[in-house]
């Protein structure tokens, strides 16, 4: 058994993949835009995540943009038959940088299709559809136009899947009227818990759910009481955050990313983080404490 088997699995879609996974958009540049600073790097990174067993990448082509899914190519293709690539559309980049909505279903068509051919795809595991009514997090309005032309896209075989990324419940309910939903992606972790009772009703639905921003919108003083945890564990506040995520719900899939081999090894040792109970006790204490 390796590793990261210790983390479990669940279903995404129609396969069966590990909790612990992989995302890729730190293999670009600065601020998710232009080249990696290394390219040999980037490579070694992406080869070393599949050695050690990991079978889910995350991924988009709005990362470089195409940055991240042409170094994917390069590196692990032809890709092992048990590896389940997860991207998203529904954004674009400025010439800037800049993060813009791109929702339009030519939008969509066009993203499913550089998707498609910068991966050497013929058809793409699973697509999450990013809203960006407000690009820092999860505001309503209605999205039937947009994955309705995502669905689209599925009835012509280029999507198996599909999921939604920075979502409201609201928004989860009118898309389940539409297609079906195999995985949510929202910033989550220890002290941001807006979506503690959407995970448990995505969960009794065998809905995955994947955090982002693992260690993000920390108080100096919730990063405080994590680290010291992490001291008394042997661990760094990265595999104890992680290995709460882990602890949390069945349905937690984790997508923690880096440009660093030595990094991802950390990463993916959190498999081995055992959190005692009265340790979970005290993170969850901790939550509470220096919120805003």
């Amino acid at each position: 058994m390796s590793t990261i088997d210790q983390s479990g699995t669940f279903t995404l879609g129609d396969r069966t993949v590990k909790r612990l996974g992989y995302g890729a958009m730190q293999l670009a540049g600065p601020g998710v835009f232009g080249p990696p600073r290394d390219h040999d790097a980037a490579l070694a990174v992406l080869r070393e995540a599949v050695a050690a067993g990991v079978n889910h990448i995350d991924t988009s082509d709005f990362y470089g943009p195409h940055v991240t899914n042409r170094l994917i190519r390069e590196a692990l293709a032809p890709y092992p038959d048990d590896l389940v690539i997860v991207t998203k559309i529904g954004a674009r980049r400025g010439e800037d940088g800049s993060w813009l909505p791109a929702f339009s279903p030519e939008a969509l068509t066009q993203a499913v299709h550089d998707n498609l051919r910068n991966l050497g795809l013929e058809v793409l595991d699973v697509v999450n559809l990013r809203i960006m009514f407000d690009v820092h997090g999860p505001a309503e309005g209605s999205i039937e136009a947009p994955l309705t032309a995502l669905a689209e896209l599925q009835r012509q075989g280029l999507v198996r899947h599909i999921g939604l990324s920075n979502v409201t419940s609201t928004q989860i309910e009118e898309a389940r009227r539409i297609a079906g939903i195999v995985c949510v992606q929202n910033q989550y972790n220890l002290v941001h818990r807006s979506d503690d009772a959407l995970i448990d009703d995505l969960a009794r639905d065998g809905i995955a759910y994947v955090p982002f921003f693992p260690l993000g919108g920390f108080s100096p003083l919730q990063s405080s009481a994590l680290s010291d945890v992490a001291r008394r564990l042997g661990a760094t506040p990265m595999q104890v955050a992680l290995a709460w995520l882990l602890r949390r719900a069945p349905n937690i899939l984790l997508i923690p990313g880096t440009s660093s081999v030595a990094h991802l090894r950390e990463n993916l040792a959190t498999a081995e983080c055992a959190l005692p109970d009265d340790v979970l006790e005290e993170l969850d204490g901790a939550a509470s404490i220096g919120a805003a």
